[in-house]
């Protein structure tokens, strides 16, 4: 059993989740009716919620081979996040598409190496134990809620220009947090003598990739168009913001029981789940907007196509990817199903909403996850590790 986490080192990671994911949950949620607002049509709202994800497809190796080799990964996190924060100003320079497509993908290339160097630290703090990591990440999870929930509140009277500079003062005080995460080793395994290369060609590895593109496809009509579905059908944007938030308590709730389901569940049965439970939720959000039931019942279920998959996708991954390894890991499941996935997803959703409608889009999210749930089944079923080696 491994020793508990010092209490700074747990402060810290906790305070850093807390203020990176206020962001993400003061930015995201709303930068599609940003977009709108500013005369962006359908297929501009895609693209841009797109390139947004595009940098992810190659910027997070970049970092992580570059984290790997200098061995100083919150380093290059707090340089990135800098010159993040510094491109943000770029959204006031117009509000043209393409003034907006090359601000949104500078942003992108810079912050994509957040989370994937951020998660390997955490791992290597929690000797790659899935249970412990959920438990810190919740601490984001609970940032999330309070900027969605407050700034849903905040846009019932403000403009979404104010939302702009409400947004780069959440972003500051994350760049102030990452300040506060110490290091964590790579801790050596035998895995470290195999190249990378010889890892991913593993047809399990491979195949959970491939499904994890798949989920983050599916995700493109969320993220692009569900706070755009919700308006264009009549709810408030305090509504909107709170709908955001229920999906992410249910989130933090299965970050805090993570432990439990996966000793009783394992990684790989908990992941088959949450693939099964997104094309239902898919099929809710886009044939079932106007009832408040059933998107109260699909936004409980993020429970799963986030926290719950979130959690089983990167502990698998961190089996797999050891020593050395973690931060590439790390780096290329965001670039393939963040940054390849989401920028599909986001570039589908786009085109399928403006011809066809939300139903249409959310049914081919469903199809999307559907194809993942399938590949799951094929290619990384009685393949997978039961524990990370002793070293990791």
């Amino acid at each position: 059993m491994n020793p508990p986490l010092p209490a700074r080192t747990a402060w810290s990671l906790g305070a850093f989740y807390f203020c990176y994911f206020a962001y993400v949950g003061g930015f995201t949620p709303y930068l599609g009716l940003y977009l709108d607002s500013v005369g962006m049509s359908a297929v501009q709202i895609g693209l841009l919620m797109a390139v947004n994800q595009s940098s992810r497809m190659f910027a997070p190796m970049l970092w992580g081979v570059l984290a790997d080799r200098s061995g100083d990964r919150m380093h290059i996190v707090r340089l990135t996040a800098l010159a993040g924060g510094i491109a943000m100003f770029g959204l006031f320079a117009g509000d043209s598409f393409g003034a907006l497509f090359v601000t949104l993908l500078v942003i992108s290339f810079f912050t994509s190496a957040t989370m994937p160097l951020a998660e390997a630290t955490t791992f290597g703090h929690v000797r790659g134990d899935t249970g412990r990591y959920a438990r810190t990440r919740l601490w984001g999870s609970v940032g999330f809620i309070f900027a969605v929930v407050g700034i849903g509140y905040f846009l019932d009277f403000a403009t979404l220009r104010d939302w702009l500079w409400l947004v780069i003062a959440i972003y500051t005080v994350a760049l102030v947090a990452t300040w506060q995460v110490p290091e964590s080793s790579a801790h050596r395994s035998v895995q470290e003598d195999v190249p990378a290369r010889t890892i991913l060609m593993r047809p399990e590895v491979a195949g959970l990739l491939s499904a994890c593109f798949l989920m983050a496809t599916a995700h493109g009509a969320y993220y692009s168009f569900f706070s755009v579905h919700l308006v264009e059908n009549g709810y408030s944007k305090s509504a909107v913001g709170w709908l955001w938030a229920l999906g992410v308590v249910c989130e933090v709730a299965v970050f805090w029981w993570m432990p439990q389901l996966v000793a009783r569940i394992g990684l790989y049965r908990l992941l088959v789940a949450t693939f099964a439970i997104a094309v239902v939720r898919f099929l809710l959000i886009g044939w079932l907007v106007g009832s408040p039931t059933a998107l109260v019942l699909a936004q409980t279920m993020h429970a799963a196509t986030f926290g719950a998959y979130h959690a089983a996708a990167i502990g698998l991954i961190h089996r797999w990817f050891q020593g050395a390894h973690q931060a590439k890991g790390q780096a290329l499941y965001t670039a393939l199903s963040f940054g390849a996935g989401g920028t599909l997803g986001g570039f589908v959703s786009g085109l399928v909403w403006s011809s066809f409608g939300p139903a249409i889009t959310f049914t081919i999210a469903a199809l999307a996850a559907s194809l993942g749930f399938a590949l799951l089944l094929v290619m990384v079923r009685g393949r997978v590790p039961e524990h990370p080696s002793p070293a990791a």
